[in-house]
């Protein structure tokens, strides 16, 4: 029987002269039947922890003050085993040259998206993927996206992928857990420290998935699947 799952996508650092190397991008996704009490769940931690339910999880918002209820949410993502990440690492975007390539840059930013989304997609099943919006060209990526995405599965006539659509990330939690988690992905590759309340968070992380999240893990990684992307790689 085929599943449909939904997919949280979200990105940092993702624009060409932004003056950051390191670029993440991320998602997690989940079976279509598990998003609402999922979200009931992370808006119960967010109680707990004397938050209001419209309170936003978000990477620049851990603080000490913070912390516990940030490791709670980390801790719930690996206990939940309808929860799975996979995020794309771009260690130095100072090093792309799309010129000799013959690509621009959003050429080459819908190459890493679908590097980072096939290993998700499988024929059998449906997806419906949600990307936060970041700007006013956001209606014009998802399209492109979902052709791209399709095309690349011989999906010509869409069903696979059911629709890619824009969300506000204040609106869905799962989306929030997205950017909690390529915050902290992000933080690790570009090596910070300062934050004790954010480092603690990456200690979690590290400890909770095996991985160091600085390098590939294994394809068929499931719950933390990691991909270090290179320029020297294939770019396809």
């Amino acid at each position: 029987m085929n599943q449909t799952y939904n997919i949280y996508c979200d990105e940092s650092c993702h624009l060409e002269n932004d003056r950051q190397q390191v670029m993440v991008l991320g998602a997690v996704w989940c079976p279509l039947g598990t998003t609402h009490d999922i979200s009931v769940d992370i808006r119960k931690i967010k109680a707990d922890y004397g938050m209001k339910s419209g309170f936003e999880i978000k990477w620049s918002k851990v603080s000490p003050a913070k912390k516990e209820m940030y490791l709670n949410l980390i801790d719930y993502f690996f206990d939940n085993d309808d929860l799975c990440f996979r995020a794309l690492i771009v260690p130095d975007k100072s090093k792309l040259q799309h010129e000799a390539l013959k690509q621009s840059h959003d050429d080459w930013y819908y190459k890493m998206y679908f590097n980072l989304l096939k290993v998700i997609l499988s024929p059998k099943d449906r997806y419906r993927i949600y990307i936060d919006i970041k700007d006013t060209r956001s209606g014009s990526k998802i399209k492109k996206l979902r052709e791209i995405l399709s095309n690349s599965m011989y999906d010509f006539s869409q069903q696979i992928i059911e629709w890619v659509q824009t969300v506000h990330s204040h609106e869905v939690e799962i989306m929030q857990l997205t950017d909690l988690l390529i915050g902290a992905i992000s933080y690790v590759n570009r090596d910070l420290s300062a934050s004790e309340a954010k480092a603690g968070i990456v200690d979690r992380i590290r400890k909770r998935s095996g991985y160091d999240l600085t390098r590939t893990t294994l394809l068929r990684e499931n719950k933390v699947n990691l991909f270090r992307w290179h320029p020297s790689e294939v770019q396809g």
